[in-house]
């Protein structure tokens, strides 16, 4: 007997949820491939909704992270987190599929980035103007939201708003 797809169709609970959980987001887990061994590297960022929605990030070129990126911009990034009570898996999370875009000091956007950054995040100014950091921009290709137990769905960039 065939076994059933434990994915929903994608319905408008859904799309809230998941545009929900990119509005709240302040950090996530980034998934990189490690440039000289080609194995998935994994660590915490900030990251928030910038001006258009699309997760945003503010990396130094001292990081891993950044070297893996440069070298090749897919990456992943995991957003929710479990509440302080309960089971952890029933939280809703979301992985994202993503091409990261490096948006550097003299960078037409980098102004703009830069201030809507800090209202979100006023505590980066401690190092928003080192010389070594420069935004990401993740494009999103795809996502794979868990609602919790029972509630699996894949959306597109269109049913994030992005």
């Amino acid at each position: 007997m065939p076994k059933s797809s434990p994915i929903r169709p994608t319905d408008d609970q859904a799309r809230t949820l998941a545009r929900r959980l990119l509005a709240e987001m302040r950090f996530a887990a980034l998934a990189v491939l490690h440039p000289g061994t080609g194995l998935p590297e994994v660590t915490r960022v900030a990251l928030i909704a910038g001006p258009e929605g699309a997760p945003l990030s503010l990396v130094s070129d001292l990081s891993a992270h950044t070297r893996a990126l440069r070298v090749n911009p897919a990456a992943s990034l995991l957003v929710g987190e479990p509440g302080d009570r309960g089971d952890p898996l029933t939280h809703p999370r979301m992985t994202l599929a993503c091409t990261a875009h490096f948006i550097g000091h003299g960078d037409p956007e980098h102004a703009d980035l830069r201030a809507h950054y800090l209202r979100v995040l006023p505590k980066a100014k401690l190092y928003v103007d080192f010389a070594d950091f420069s935004f990401l921009r993740f494009s999103v290709t795809g996502a794979a939201l868990n609602g919790g137990f029972g509630k699996a769905f894949h959306l597109g960039p269109q049913d994030l708003g992005l």
